[in-house]
């Protein structure tokens, strides 16, 4: 671990300076602690800003709910409201990492953990998206957790936050706060696809502070629920994921939200299988073909071909059991 300055920071204020002037902000610190160690990430600075007010989960004036950028895993899981109004969340929450780790890590923390590729936590392999322009050794390497979605040719790391899935299926808004004033970014366009310039993960300004994840509200009743595939049943990440949510009034799909992870560079719509659902009655059949068009666009590699399949059989396993409760 390289050497680094370490300060806490009184208010928001004094933290977005810091920020602004260089300063990495940790609250639980579950990721970058761990890359510091591996000497993946070398901040000079640490601001810590567990001690601001940004650990509550409210009910937004429309009846969405609003999570704070420093309600843990744990809390954000166990809340009520999440837990009735928005199951998928919950779920996806209490599929990730350890009990311990979810105690510690924060909702801001986790959808802007970093990647868990092999060869990124290597610091004498290639990595584009650690040091750009060396290469990305993951291509020709062992690839059998890399994404077939979203991919490029500087780039085939998957995003490891199952959260992050259920929020991307929700639609939700992150929401920012810099020296420059506050705004939201829909959580679709927070992520970025690595493109050619994988080192750069979140739409973030030099500086800017997540203080809330903001999920809208939808019509009642609204059935999710969150689908992890993985190599064993605890402290693993996903294979394949989906997350789904389904308002089924009249006997008839109105509306549907739908999302993978385990497959993409960034937590991954899937808009197909959503336009194929709504509008539609439930059914064994409508699961299949609206699941069909899961991996659509898919670029496997050597190790990962069987997440094309796997991906769809994940997905309309999904659909089936948040859709036979609808």
């Amino acid at each position: 671990m390289y050497p680094f300055s370490f300060t806490k920071a009184p208010s928001t204020r004094e933290a977005l300076e810091a920020g602004r002037r260089g300063g990495r902000y940790i609250a639980g610190g579950t990721t970058l602690v761990d890359l510091m160690r591996e000497t993946v990430e070398r901040p000079e600075t640490l601001v810590d800003i567990s001690g601001l007010p940004l650990d509550e989960v409210t009910v937004t004036e429309r009846g969405g709910l609003r999570i704070g950028a420093l309600v843990t895993m744990s809390e954000a899981a166990a809340h009520r409201k999440v837990r009735t109004t928005y199951p998928v969340v919950s779920q996806a929450l209490e599929l990730s990492a350890s009990a311990q780790l979810r105690n510690m890590a924060t909702i801001g923390g986790n959808i802007m953990q970093r990647t868990r590729c092999t060869y990124f936590r290597d610091v004498t392999a290639a990595c584009n998206k650690r040091e750009p322009g060396s290469g990305c050794a993951a291509r020709e390497g062992y690839n059998r957790t890399h994404a077939i979605l979203g991919t490029s040719e500087d780039c085939v790391a998957t995003h490891p936050s199952d959260a992050a899935v259920a929020f991307a299926a929700l639609d939700a808004r992150v929401h920012l706060l810099g020296l420059d004033g506050a705004r939201s970014v829909p959580f679709a366009d927070f992520l970025l696809r690595p493109g050619s310039t994988p080192n750069r993960e979140q739409a973030l300004s030099k500086g800017e502070l997540i203080t809330a994840v903001e999920i809208p509200a939808y019509p009642r009743p609204l059935r999710s629920g969150y689908l992890k595939v993985r190599d064993r049943q605890s402290y693993e990440f996903a294979l394949t994921s989906a997350a789904v949510a389904l308002h089924v009034r009249g006997g008839v799909i109105r509306e549907a939200k739908v999302a993978a992870g385990g497959v993409g560079t960034v937590p991954w719509k899937l808009p197909a299988v959503e336009e194929a659902l709504v509008g539609e009655r439930p059914s064994e059949r409508l699961w299949a073909q609206a699941a069909a068009s899961a991996a659509d666009g898919a670029r496997p590699l050597e190790h990962n071909r069987f997440k094309v399949e796997l991906l769809k059989r994940t997905v309309e396993r999904q659909l089936r059991i948040v859709g036979d409760n609808a």
